[in-house]
This record gives C-alpha cells, structure tokens and sequence, in this order.
C-alpha cells in the first residue's frame, strides 16, 4: 500500500492509471486465492475496499500537494527548462486558458485527462482558486475515477485479462507507433524548426530619437 501511494501521487515513473489497474488485480488476487495462492501460508490478503480507500486518499492528498506547489512556485516553476521539456508553452496556454474559463470545473477535466493533470494542478494554484473548491471538485472526481477502476479491476479482472489479450498485440504495436512518432515529432522540432528571431531593443537614450523629426527641422530652420 505504501508503493501504491508514492507511485499515484505524481504519475511517476509510470501514469496514474496503470498503478490503479495494477492495484485492482492485487486486489483480485486476494479475491481468489485458490487461483493466485499467497506467498506463504498464513499471509494476510489484501482487503479491496481498503485498497480502494488508500488509492482515493492518496490522489486526493497528491493532487492538493500539487496545487500547493502551484500556488507557492508557480509562475517561477512555468519558466524552468526542466518544465518546458514535459509541456510545450502551448499546452500550457491552453491549460490556462481553460482555467479562466471554467473555473473549478476544469479540475474534473484534468481529472479525466492523462497528461495534463500534473500542469493543469500546478496550474490551478498558481491561478489562485479557492483550495477549497479545488478540495470539493477533485474529491467528487477522483470519487468516481479511483475506487471504481480500483473496485471493477478487483471483481471482474479475470474476464478484463479474457478480453483483453487478444487485442494487446495491436495496443502494444499502436503504442509502439505512437511512441516512434512522439520522438520522430520531437527530433524533427530539435534539427529541422526555423530558429528564433531575437528582437534587438531600441536604445531609447540614442540622441536621433530624443525629439521628433519636426522639431529637428525647426532647429535647422
């Protein structure tokens, strides 16, 4: 329980989801012991509804770690160069955007989005929303998110394994694909984008620019 803690509480180095998931075929392991018998005789399973509890708290407790690390560091966390590797300044407008728009309810939207969770969190505090609104929306959320994936995996993972192997080639080949195009995308930005064009400012103190062009005139008149 305590691994499933620290690897929910910031989707590292794996997603939120996959962690869930793995937690509910422990969980159904524990379900059915004749098929998946314990590590030793004697050992305590793992009871499912305290697996679902845990996993939701400890969402519940990383998503308002983030949020806190948004308000306290945010504008200073956006300009790093670490953080521009993990999320392009569009992303983050468009996060931004959302923020203004929708309010507390583009935390349900974060929620529900894997890859925008962490910036969009961070994002959230560094706007100034209400943690208390933050608090309600992601508790509702994660409410119906994290104990059902927990829960369903738990009682129905023997039929989810029976469905899915067929069709994990393709998902693994489709990842594969996507991951190769990720990169590809990434390398090609990298060698082949047009550079930046830097703006030089305009020395305001130059003496050509202290008096307009018709007072130059009148002076020469």
């Amino acid at each position: 329980l305590r691994s499933i803690n620290k690897q929910i509480a910031f989707g590292l180095p794996i997603p939120e989801e996959i962690v869930l998931i793995s937690a509910g075929f422990v969980g159904h392991m524990s379900l059915h012991p004749a098929d998946f018998p314990p590590p030793y005789a004697g050992a305590t399973s793992v009871d499912v509804k305290v697996l679902a509890g845990v996993a939701f708290f400890a969402v519940i407790c990383s998503d308002f770690l983030i949020y806190q690390l948004g308000k306290r560091f945010g504008p200073r966390l956006f300009k790093m160069r670490w953080f521009a590797r993990f999320i392009s300044d569009e992303s983050l407008e468009k996060i931004q955007r959302w923020t203004r728009k929708y309010g507390a309810w583009t935390v349900v939207i974060f929620r529900f989005t894997p890859g925008v969770r962490f910036p969009g969190h961070l994002m959230c505090g560094a706007m100034g929303l209400s943690p208390w609104r933050f608090l309600a929306v992601d508790t509702i959320a994660a409410g119906l998110s994290v104990p059902t994936q927990v829960l369903l995996v738990s009682l129905y993972g023997e039929t989810i394994l029976l469905y899915f192997k067929p069709f994990k080639i393709y998902l693994l080949s489709a990842f594969a694909i996507a991951l190769l195009g990720f990169f590809a995308y990434k390398m090609f930005q990298r060698f082949f984008a047009p550079p930046k064009v830097v703006a030089v400012p305009v020395n305001s103190s130059s003496s050509q620019d202290k008096f307009p062009a018709s007072q130059k005139t009148n002076n020469r008149l």
